[in-house]
């Protein structure tokens, strides 16, 4: 999917950005998704940005990939469902100078890309997130994304469903973390800061206008099944992380 300048800004100068979302059996939500990347890269094109999306499938066993082409999306696939392995793909196959990773159950405004491109043009950032919120609400849900967003801007932690970055960074540090299957964009804002300040620079959590996404997962899993993942992460942390069987939560396929 490529969102190009309107005529009268071509003469200006463009910053490409390539939007990458790793789906797996995403086929409810990934047309909507990319219907509001769409909406929002308005954003980009009235500024003379040009933009690109790439989708990961991640071994979808249903009509993600298909979809995803229908609506314009140039596909990549990914065999290993992981969302790690995901962006890390889609990322080899952007040509932009800045990378955004989302989620396919995410829908991002204009306002809120037009934040990211005021984060970018002011030279002052490497990367950073965004706060977000729930698209239905969910009273324990609600609780845990207030607690998240206040994590995030005090720790600059970028949230995995909007995670942006230079991409010379990006592949400088090896992109996301392999070895993890959850927190890997924990694991990554800790070394993209660490780059930043050698750059003399910093990372940025975009807090005017946030992310919506969905909160499926708080509907389909029980405060029970959440109770015993967190109890194994606080018991046996490296080991839960890097165990796929231990995350079900994130890959049961369950939607």
């Amino acid at each position: 999917m490529k969102i190009e300048p309107t005529r009268s800004f071509r003469h200006k100068a463009r910053v490409r950005i390539s939007i990458v979302i790793p789906a797996f059996n995403e086929e409810k939500l990934i047309g909507r998704c990319l219907a509001a990347v769409t909406e929002a890269g308005v954003a980009f094109a009235d500024a003379g940005w040009s933009s690109e999306v790439i989708v990961c499938d991640n071994n979808s066993t249903d009509r993600t990939a298909e979809l995803a082409r229908q609506a314009g999306a140039t596909v990549v696939f990914e065999p290993v469902n992981q969302i790690s392995r995901a962006r890390n793909r889609g990322a080899q196959a952007a040509t932009g100078d800045w990378l955004l990773f989302l989620d396919a159950d995410s829908f991002p405004m204009r306002a809120l890309f037009a934040d990211l491109m005021t984060a970018i043009q002011s030279g002052r950032f490497v990367g950073g997130g965004a706060n977000v919120e729930m698209e239905n609400y969910h009273g324990r849900g609600n609780v845990g994304v207030m607690l998240w967003n206040w994590l995030s801007r005090r720790l600059h932690w970028a949230a995995g469903s909007f995670v942006f970055c230079e991409t010379a960074a990006f592949r400088e540090l090896g992109g996301f973390s392999e070895e993890l299957f959850v927190s890997e964009e924990i694991d990554f804002s800790r070394r993209l800061k660490i780059l930043a300040r050698r750059r003399g620079k910093k990372l940025t959590i975009l807090s005017r206008h946030r992310l919506v996404t969905s909160a499926r997962k708080l509907h389909l899993y029980s405060a029970r099944e959440y109770r015993a993942f967190f109890r194994r992460c606080i018991l046996h942390p490296r080991r839960s992380q890097r165990d796929r069987a231990a995350c079900g939560i994130w890959y049961d396929g369950r939607r």
